[in-house]
């Protein structure tokens, strides 16, 4: 057993809580990684990257990330913010728009030029998540989807006014860094997002099999739907991306506003990007997310995200703990049972274990 610096009652604890939660959901593999106070203080794989090979899976192994890939554009978009290149209430669409009338192939329907770049972080662009394309017309390409959705989906809603979760916005956000930036979404995130963090193997996903890197982990659906006919590499801002659990915590703790590192945004653009959206849901509830983060009242903000054959979450915590788990399948049957358990998993290892290492893995 790797040394760890914790005891083998507590290695054991994690490892029966990980073994619980993959043998409920039919999970083969499972990554996670845990800093306090600034300090990675636990990575470790668990179960195995590929069923043909029973390889085990380590700590630098890849996993798509899904929708964890939102709060890392979120910081994309505000380095740019930083940089006076863009401003949140810019709209996206039309004469003034930033996107101007590169999209669609006719008139814009109404509001759509009513669209901020606020509107898009905070999901309360208008459309529907009843309308979100991303899972559909897999024909088409990024340009193609984004006009096919200005041509036939009209708002359902005032921008600004509602709450409705949209994968599609976050799509536009990475056209958005592209056209204020000149340079690709990718390649901005790994030099503006990625760099300074330490980062240097995230990559966006690849969507077939054959594009599975080296490092990254066989995906195994659950249900019909299989993990290698997604675009998943058409999904890079609002879920394209693959990250090791380790390399998600080193992002986490540089945007966390806790002292111990240093954060990549400055206070300003924290407070704003941790600021909730006043718009309601469509039942009148809280949304409780700011701009590309959810957030806890009690102080917590984090994200989960899940496709077909991949579940993952990070979170950080107001007791300055960080935490990232990734996994490489998905419970299609039980899917918010398992959305739950993942959330509950690390909560249930630090509720147990009261001292950590003081040493820093990072």
């Amino acid at each position: 057993m790797t040394h760890t610096g914790l005891s083998n009652t507590d290695e054991q604890f994690i490892e029966n809580t990980v073994q619980t939660f993959m043998n409920t959901h039919h999970v083969p593999g499972a990554s996670l990684a845990l800093s306090y106070q600034g300090r990675l203080v636990f990575a470790r794989g668990y179960g195995v990257t590929n069923l043909a090979t029973n390889e085990p899976v380590n700590k630098g192994h890849l996993f798509r990330i899904a929708s964890i890939s939102k709060p890392i554009t979120a910081v994309a978009i505000f380095k740019l913010v930083e940089t006076g290149q863009l401003q949140l209430d810019t709209p996206v669409f039309g004469s003034n728009g930033i996107l101007g009338t590169t999209y669609g192939t006719q008139q814009y329907r109404p509001n759509i030029e009513k669209i901020t770049v606020q509107h898009l972080l905070e999901h309360t662009s208008g459309w529907p998540s009843s309308a979100d394309p991303m899972f559909r017309h897999l024909d088409l390409n990024q340009h193609q989807l984004i006009t096919w959705m200005l041509d036939n989906e009209p708002l359902t809603y005032v921008p600004g006014q509602t709450f409705d979760y949209l994968n599609f916005g976050y799509c536009l956000l990475g056209r958005v860094i592209e056209r204020v930036s000149d340079i690709s979404y990718a390649n901005f995130v790994r030099q503006y997002v990625f760099e300074p963090c330490g980062i240097t193997d995230m990559h966006i996903a690849g969507d077939t099999l054959a594009d599975r890197r080296a490092n990254e982990v066989v995906y195994y659906p659950q249900s019909n739907w299989n993990p290698y006919t997604i675009k998943v590499s058409r999904m890079d801002s609002h879920g394209g991306w693959i990250a090791s659990a380790t390399d998600l915590v080193r992002f986490l703790v540089r945007v966390d506003r806790f002292s111990s590192k240093p954060d990549i945004l400055d206070r300003e653009s924290l407070k704003t990007m941790y600021t909730t959206t006043t718009a309601p849901r469509i039942n009148g509830s809280p949304a409780n997310y700011a701009k590309g983060w959810a957030i806890n009242p009690s102080g917590n903000y984090f994200h989960d995200g899940d496709i077909p054959g991949s579940a993952s979450i990070f979170v950080r915590t107001h007791h300055e703990y960080c935490w990232a788990v990734l996994v490489n399948s998905r419970n299609d049957t039980q899917l918010e049972r398992m959305r739950s358990d993942l959330d509950n998993l690390m909560w249930t290892i630090i509720g147990h274990i009261n001292h950590w290492p003081t040493y820093d893995l990072f």
